[in-house]
């Protein structure tokens, strides 16, 4: 990168995310203080040497060329997957999920750079195949390179970090170009699984059973009987649209599919989830429903959020946090005591600043000329606003809590160097977005 070409760097996306960092930096600081003034914690000095290296990593792709790692993405993408399958089973066990390697003090949780990587292959086996006949083969073989971290991710049990993948798998093979009804199947049949998952918890927990046909999708018999019925309607329906080549066969084919799927995928994730994975989606739909255990972190989160006012008590005044009402204040719930002190308008500046990132990409996803920079744009476009999304509806109570850190603000290194070096990949892209 010649020195003049520095000045073409995407500043504003580049400031958006410094400054979000700062915003967490001084959160944490104000999280680490107990009621009385004492100091409780020191995470803050780590952030600060964590944000300090991740600007430095983003800085410095910011100056190679994204190209370089067309030919390297397989090789970081199949090491990752080698860090997710070693952390499986020799990794350190925090809050319930093995997702961490490291020694003593140090240590770095695979699965956040494992989102850059698959963003990297997958972008790649897109551009490699775009002029590809068979569109089928080619979003099969994407689903599979995503299904495989996240498969992994889910295994340690992190189901809030697999969660992220889904999103990027949809943005990348829309850009990517891919058929829009293989698309539409995927996210339909996401919908229908987490619905049919989600019924027969609303049945047990708060319906009080007034509804028993809704636990059928709990049902083994039920299960593999409708699986059994569909399979034939589906069989039946390719046949029709083999021999007389008519849409109605191939939408009923394409239906009848989505709910076998659909009802496979639910009755199997109920199983896979563990308890307390499933009692946050019970708490989502009424968290009063057990307000001093699972249901406790979404009421005091909407309290200090609420508590906050216009214009927030004031830095360092939270009461939510510095009473420690609030659990995983640093990481998960930052944004809730970033309300609490600032208020209403400092939410609003954060929702600007992710807000701006955003839009930086989808310009940088229409202004570069080279596909495969096209595609890494979008993944990233994708990660960040699912992150935020989910971490601040859930600090908000309109989601449900799965332990999505938010990207830049929450404690923890391995999520604030990914989310800079992804920063650093969009600004590579933007410099070169004219060169082909």
């Amino acid at each position: 990168m010649r020195p003049r070409d520095f000045l073409k760097i995407d500043f504003p996306l580049f400031f958006a995310a410094v400054i979000l960092t700062v915003f967490g930096i001084l959160f944490i600081y104000s999280s680490g203080f107990s009621s009385t003034g004492d100091r409780s914690s020191s995470e803050y000095t780590k952030q600060i040497v964590w944000a300090v290296a991740g600007i430095a990593i983003a800085l410095t792709l910011a100056m190679v060329n994204f190209r370089r790692l067309y030919d390297l993405s397989f090789y970081l993408y199949a090491g990752t997957i080698a860090l997710l399958l070693y952390t499986c089973f020799f990794g350190r066990l925090v809050n319930g999920a093995r997702a961490w390697i490291g020694i003593g003090s140090f240590g770095i949780q695979p699965s956040e750079f494992a989102k850059i990587t698959t963003i990297l292959f997958l972008a790649r086996h897109l551009d490699a195949t775009r002029h590809s006949q068979n569109e089928l083969s080619r979003f099969a073989f994407s689903c599979l390179y995503v299904l495989i971290p996240m498969g992994i991710i889910l295994l340690q049990p992190d189901f809030g970090t697999s969660l992220v993948f889904i999103p990027i798998l949809l943005a990348l093979t829309y850009i990517g170009g891919i058929t829009m009804r293989y698309i539409a199947f995927l996210g339909g049949v996401i919908i229908l699984a987490g619905l049919m998952m989600v019924l027969p918890l609303w049945q047990e927990t708060i319906l009080d059973g007034a509804f028993p046909v809704l636990m059928i999708f709990r049902n083994p018999r039920f299960v593999l009987f409708s699986a059994f019925v569909l399979s034939l309607i589906t069989g039946i329906a390719l046949y029709g649209f083999r021999r007389y080549k008519r849409p109605c066969f191939f939408w009923i084919c394409y239906a009848a599919s989505m709910l076998i799927f659909s009802i496979l995928g639910s009755f199997a994730a109920a199983r896979v989830l563990k308890d307390y994975q499933l009692m946050r989606l019970i708490v989502f739909l009424d968290p009063n429903v057990d307000p001093r255990g699972s249901g406790w972190h979404i009421i005091q989160s909407m309290t200090a959020i609420g508590s906050g006012g216009l214009m927030g008590k004031g830095f360092l005044q939270g009461t939510q946090s510095h009473y420690r009402f609030l659990p995983q204040q640093s990481t998960d719930f930052i944004f809730s005591i970033f309300t609490e002190e600032w208020g209403l308008l400092g939410g609003l500046l954060v929702f600007g600043l992710f807000l701006l990132i955003c839009l930086r990409l989808v310009k940088i996803i229409k202004t570069t000329s080279d596909n495969f920079g096209a595609y890494i744009a979008s993944g990233l476009a994708a990660m960040y606003s699912f992150h935020f999304l989910i971490n601040v509806g859930m600090a908000m109570g309109v989601m449900p809590i799965t332990g999505i850190p938010l990207l830049f603000m929450s404690y923890g290194g391995s999520a604030l160097i990914s989310a800079m070096a992804g920063v650093g990949l969009a600004m590579s892209i933007h410099v070169r977005r004219f060169l082909r």
